[in-house]
């Protein structure tokens, strides 16, 4: 998908305040092209800021009309604190600001941090906190910014006829399979199939059954970095 393809959510954090944008400043994955996109967050302050995929010439995008996917290369850039903000992706979304609520998957506000997939309450502008009862699965392994890691991940909302919502997680190997190449989509360890079911039991509310879909970057201080390259939005047919 291209730039021209993604909108800003409504009420996130300003340009003068976490500055957004593509740059070909900063190291790409592996197989990546020209450039990325990243965030900076420029001041002290707590908020966020996220894109949904609004495709031209495509149709149910924005929104999806039931489940679908997003795949994406993650990463929490080197910054003067290792703790203060999140990256991730979104599918689902309730409506077009960043105070509605989505299913998550990204990379977690601690040191070290874990991929989380989170269902948010409170909207998507709270982040992935390090632990919250609204986490509803996390990595067995755990990173460290200092491994300047890019993490390929791939989340899918299946909503199933009698309106449970299967959350799937996997992961791509960059170092093995870079972008440019197929990714082979493998379990996240820690991270099994997760079932948001009809009746409202298994999260405490019922499930989200379409939505719009992009990614974000959450923040609660300065010089935060997040950066997003390889963003792919599929739509359950």
């Amino acid at each position: 998908m291209s730039e021209l393809d993604w909108t800003f959510l409504g009420d996130g954090l300003d340009a003068g305040t976490v500055d957004r944008g593509v740059t070909a400043g900063i190291a790409r994955p592996s197989g990546g092209g020209s450039f990325l996109f990243g965030f900076n967050s420029l001041q002290l302050v707590e908020g966020a800021v996220g894109l949904k995929a609004s495709p031209a010439g495509s149709t149910n995008f924005d929104p999806l009309l039931k489940g679908g996917s997003i795949r994406g290369c993650v990463k929490r850039g080197a910054s003067p604190g290792n703790t203060g903000w999140s990256p991730f992706l979104f599918i689902g979304l309730q409506g077009n600001s960043v105070l509605d609520n989505a299913y998550m998957l990204g990379l977690s506000d601690d040191d070290p941090y874990r991929i989380t997939l989170r269902k948010s309450d409170g909207g998507i502008v709270t982040g992935i906190p390090a632990t919250d009862d609204q986490n509803l699965r996390q990595s067995t392994a755990s990173f460290q910014i200092a491994d300047d890691l890019w993490h390929h991940l791939r989340l899918d909302m299946v909503v199933n006829l009698n309106g449970d919502v299967v959350l799937k997680v996997f992961q791509n190997d960059l170092s093995a399979n870079p972008i440019g190449s197929a990714p082979v989509w493998t379990a996240v360890a820690g991270m099994t199939d997760f079932i948001d079911d009809a009746l409202g039991i298994n999260t405490g509310s019922q499930p989200f059954t379409d939505g719009r879909v992009g990614f974000a970057h959450a923040v609660s201080d300065s010089q935060r970095r997040s950066y997003f390259d390889h963003l792919e939005a599929l739509k359950q047919l």
